[in-house]
């Protein structure tokens, strides 16, 4: 089975090469790939036919697709259309990640697939406009929604927490957010069970559990044994351009149903994390 993954030097990617290392592997990245431009994307794919191909690529700098909003649409939409299009020419299957941020997050209960869809970023509604793409276009795709990712090879929330604690006494944290903390190894390992399916459609794929940005910090600093005062806030008062999901812990039902294995808890995934 030949793989083709994009976005293969980033967080995500990363982790995935690493966790894929034993299959027929092909790795792009910006420079090697440009996924904007279809004739480029298509001649590739002809070239390399891969069996599998896996989308990494994004721009995930959810403020920042506030303020280039055209980049955003065209990285996380038009692009994601070149790689369906190119797809269906070679009869492969494309595995794409997604987010929790095409949900409003207006609910109190774990969202499931079919759930009514109402970005209010424009990362959210650039990524659902790749979502529906794929869905347009191609027959045999994965949608992966994750979300509150993190890992070694990126920038990311824990690291951020223990950089602030190292300037500062006291922090404020966001307490009016409830998601689930996901793991890039653990996604990764997620990704390489569908590669192997043909249980195709869209799927709901975070470590198991939730919590608040809030709680998440105080978690994070018990661990590694640093005290600094932890202050909540609400998303009004941090004041950040995109507008975030209030709720937007994501069922694991069809999931499990499907036959894929549930990804561990997000307390025991924070654990190997933090003792890389």
């Amino acid at each position: 089975m030949k793989i083709l993954i994009t976005g293969s030097e980033g967080m995500l990617g990363t982790d995935l090469c690493n966790v894929l290392k034993d299959e027929d592997l092909i790795v792009t990245n910006h420079k090697t790939l440009d996924i904007t431009k279809y004739d480029e994307v298509l001649e590739k794919f002809k070239s390399l036919k891969p069996d599998i191909i896996v989308n990494c690529a994004a721009m995930t700098d959810v403020d920042g697709c506030e303020s280039q909003i055209d980049w955003a649409y065209q990285l996380n939409g038009e692009a994601v259309k070149n790689l369906a299009l190119a797809t269906k020419e070679i009869d492969g299957t494309l595995v794409h990640i997604s987010t929790d941020y095409v949900f409003k997050g207006d609910k109190t209960r774990p969202l499931r697939e079919d759930d009514e869809l109402g970005p209010e970023s424009v990362y959210g509604k650039s990524k659902l406009m790749g979502e529906e793409y794929i869905q347009e276009i191609l027959d045999k795709y994965f949608i992966l929604r994750t979300a509150w990712l993190y890992g070694k090879n990126g920038p990311n929330f824990i690291e951020k927490m223990l950089s602030l604690s190292n300037q500062y006494d006291s922090l404020k944290v966001v307490e009016d957010q409830t998601g689930s903390p996901t793991f890039t190894v653990d996604l990764s390992h997620a990704i390489a069970e569908v590669v192997k399916s043909d249980k195709y459609g869209i799927y709901h794929v975070t470590n198991k559990g939730s919590t608040t940005w809030y709680d998440y910090s105080k978690l994070i600093f018990k661990k590694k044994g640093i005290d600094v005062e932890v202050n909540p806030v609400s998303s009004d008062e941090f004041a950040a351009a995109a507008t975030r999901p209030h709720y937007s812990v994501l069922s694991h039902e069809k999931w499990i149903e499907n036959g894929f294995s549930e990804l561990r808890d997000y307390k025991e995934a924070l654990d190997e994390y933090l003792n890389l």
